[in-house]
């Protein structure tokens, strides 16, 4: 069975960033009390006629465009006909045969690319709550505004369907378009999985597992779902065109229903909406207002500022972390410097990459640490001691440096003369050294380093050390 390979494609949903929901003036705002963002429209009343949101088309160009897909000059809503408590019309109103943008790729590293097969608009279900005995349903999120990203099955590994997953959240938080949180609903995907013999240009039985909320989900679902069904096929058994849920307690798959076809949704235009018509001036004052995309300002970043591909990687993931950097260099910071001391220090203190425009160690802050460093008047230990205090008090590097007294010794006599006491204090020590035992160094310079409370430049006290222990042969 190993000379089979996975097909996977995902079914991406993003909530579009609006204050109202796609066909009515509904708030969006997450976390309201239960069924009070709700209105006639958005729960199914008859008589209640959709208004399209334009705000809702402009974000979901926003993303197409950034993704190079074909905008579509005229394109339609539909009706999605299945029957589930969420759901209070009995049908969803979403684009079908004629969706807004199609083609276009993301670019997931590494120079692979995963090509989409389009993007359209849609509304949200409601939301189904299932307790021991009782089940309830709340429709604020009903009639919310969606955009669905479908690729081409183009992924075979799942960590590279994660990674895709990742590329997407950064681009359409650097697009403002969502927020992109998973844990509240705002994106979540379906993924497909079949698999086939290598080499084979024809698709196997198919998979879909629904709902997945989080990278680690993705992964894991795809990687229990690949095995069972190659342990499947290797016992001759067939699969079942189905769809699946990912429980995430047992680590498994479980079957939901039998997958449905484009038929059983009894699709049609949908009456009460007019077609969408999307000319050239819309679509060029869109182009005109993105912003630099997070691919180009990692390159961006690696061409005019020497970073690694993988710094550049680690801080375009998120619009507010690049800025951060940005603005660290553009205040004097080193680039190659900052951007470690960010990727580290900076986020052990903010695990959201989303916070640190409220860090209280601004980036004029930081720059100023970064350039006592580099102008050695500091070395890495007190550097990092004094960025910690720094965060507590809000002050400049040049301040609590003063303050504490944590500059570096730059009298080499006084260097020396704590060399002298180290050496002659461990005479077994420099014994072993001067035996050959090289590796005791380290031992030495660091109790220099505390006798000096950490103040000596390290480079000085493994130049002193060696010249004192060279000088007793």
């Amino acid at each position: 069975m190993s000379g089979y390979e996975a097909v996977i494609g995902l079914e991406v949903h993003v909530q579009l960033a609006t204050a109202a929901k796609i066909f009515c003036g509904c708030s969006t705002r997450f976390g309201a009390p239960p069924n009070t963002q709700v209105c006639p429209v958005c729960t199914g009343q008859p008589g209640a006629l959709p208004v399209l949101n334009r705000r809702a088309v402009d974000l979901a160009l926003r993303l197409a465009l950034a993704c190079g897909c074909t905008v579509r000059g005229r394109s339609r809503f539909a009706r999605k006909s299945y029957f589930y408590p969420d759901l209070p019309k009995g049908y969803q109103i979403t684009q079908h045969e004629q969706p807004l943008a199609e083609g276009g790729a993301v670019e997931i590293g590494g120079g692979a690319r995963v090509n989409l097969t389009r993007i359209h608009l849609e509304e949200d279900a409601g939301k189904t709550i299932h307790g021991r005995s009782t089940s309830s349903v709340d429709l604020n999120r009903a009639g919310v505004p969606l955009c669905e990203i479908v690729s081409e099955p183009d992924l075979r590994r799942p960590e590279d369907a994660a990674e895709y997953l990742r590329v997407l959240r950064g681009l359409v938080r650097a697009l403002a378009v969502s927020d992109g949180n998973m844990e509240q609903g705002s994106l979540r995907c379906d993924a497909n999985v079949s698999l086939r013999p290598a080499g084979s240009d024809a698709l196997g039985v198919k998979t879909e597992i629904k709902n997945l909320n989080s990278f680690r989900f993705v992964q894991r679902a795809l990687e229990h779902e690949i095995a069972r069904q190659r342990a499947r096929l290797a016992a001759g058994g067939a699969l079942a065109q189905e769809t699946r849920l990912w429980d995430a307690d047992a680590g498994v798959t479980r079957s939901m229903r039998s997958k449905e076809q484009g038929r059983d949704y009894r699709y049609f235009p949908d009456p009460d909406l007019p077609p969408l018509w999307v000319d050239g001036a819309w679509i060029a004052r869109v182009r005109a207002a993105l912003p630099e995309l997070p691919r180009a300002r990692r390159a961006r970043l690696v061409a005019e500022l020497g970073l690694s591909e993988h710094d550049a990687d680690r801080l375009t993931r998120e619009r507010e972390l690049a800025d951060y950097f940005e603005a660290t260099v553009a205040a004097g910071g080193a680039p190659g410097r900052a951007a470690r001391w960010i990727t580290t220090e900076l986020l052990a203190r903010v695990p959201d990459p989303r916070a640190v425009g409220g860090a209280p160690v601004t980036p004029e802050r930081l720059a100023g640490l970064l350039a006592l460093w580099d102008a050695g008047r500091i070395n890495s230990g007190l550097a990092k001691r004094i960025f910690a205090l720094m965060w507590e008090g809000g002050e400049s590097a040049e301040a609590v440096a003063g303050r504490e007294g944590l500059f570096q010794q730059q009298d080499a006599s006084v260097v020396e003369a704590a060399v002298r006491r180290v050496v002659a204090g461990s005479p077994e020590l420099a014994a072993q050294y001067r035996a050959g035992r090289r590796n005791v160094l380290g031992y030495l310079v660091g109790q220099v380093m505390r006798t000096t409370r950490g103040r000596a430049d390290p480079r000085l006290v493994n130049e002193l050390l060696r010249r004192e222990l060279s000088d007793q042969d």
